[in-house]
């Protein structure tokens, strides 16, 4: 597994550094039929992203935002696959705040086992492996992460300063004390993973390749990423590729249920 998170290190820099050519021109934006941006360095991106995934282990077949019509008829019979978000924030980049990732994870029976996040403005790559543990990858070499464990008073939430929708108004009311985070992409689930923010609830729509790979970081460090019937979230295991509602936490041990509307016993 090492040589495989070796390649996707290589090719989600790669990939960033595509991205960052664009970044520094005036640059068009298109718009998918969902009204969701997209610009030359999401497909650029995906080209670098599953162009070298592919050959490097052809058996794996690859399912990115930017080629996702594959049908349920074909992806059910998988119990392996890669899962890619070129370009995670695409709205973010096009208001030029740097928020913005690449992410990159291997999939098996629906768990996130091998998980890439790069955020090539900040020069901020992370990865896991299931069972391995989660790091941060600089000049000097790898320094491991954790989520800070227990959470204390007040808790940081990554949750927009500006716009809340209203469950996640009403949540934060319950949670008491709070600061807030306003994150753009994966990078809220990495922040948790670095043990610099503690919660980040989601009740809205989000699809499988936003967040695959940053779980797999957060739960490397030691974090969890629960549906709000207590389960894990997982992946593959459905028709729609939209998540359900979660919550992302690094200490398991908060009293998530008793934020909700209603609360979950």
């Amino acid at each position: 597994m090492s040589e495989l998170r070796e390649a996707c290190l290589r090719l989600a820099t790669a990939a960033g550094a595509a991205i960052l050519e664009v970044y520094a021109q005036d640059f068009d934006v298109e718009h998918k039929d969902d009204n969701s941006p997209l610009t030359q360095a999401d497909l650029a991106s995906h080209r670098i992203i599953v162009e070298g995934l592919r050959a490097l282990a052809p058996d794996i077949p690859v399912l990115s935002e930017e080629d996702a019509d594959i049908p349920w008829s074909v992806r059910r019979t998988w119990n392996r696959h890669w899962l890619v978000d070129p370009l995670d924030g695409t709205r973010e980049f096009v208001k030029k705040n740097g928020e913005f990732t690449v992410n990159i994870a291997l999939v098996e029976d629906g768990v996130p086992v091998l998980g890439v996040v790069y955020a090539p403005v900040f020069d901020y790559l992370l990865h896991a492996e299931r069972g391995a543990g989660a790091f941060l990858r600089e000049a000097g070499g790898d320094i491991a992460l954790l989520t800070r464990r227990p959470a204390t008073a007040p808790l940081r939430v990554a949750a927009s300063r500006s716009h809340l929708d209203e469950r996640t108004a009403a949540a934060l009311q319950r949670m008491g004390e709070t600061e807030r985070h306003g994150l753009g992409s994966s990078l809220k689930f990495c922040r948790i993973a670095e043990g610099r923010i503690d919660v980040y609830p989601r009740f809205g729509p989000t699809s499988e390749w936003d967040t695959a790979a940053a779980q797999c970081v957060l739960e490397g460090a030691g974090g969890v990423v629960l549906r709000l019937d207590g389960r894990p979230l997982d992946y593959n295991r459905k028709e729609n590729i939209l998540n359900p509602d979660f919550i992302a936490l690094g200490d398991a041990g908060l009293p998530w249920r008793e934020w909700l509307d209603p609360p979950h016993g």
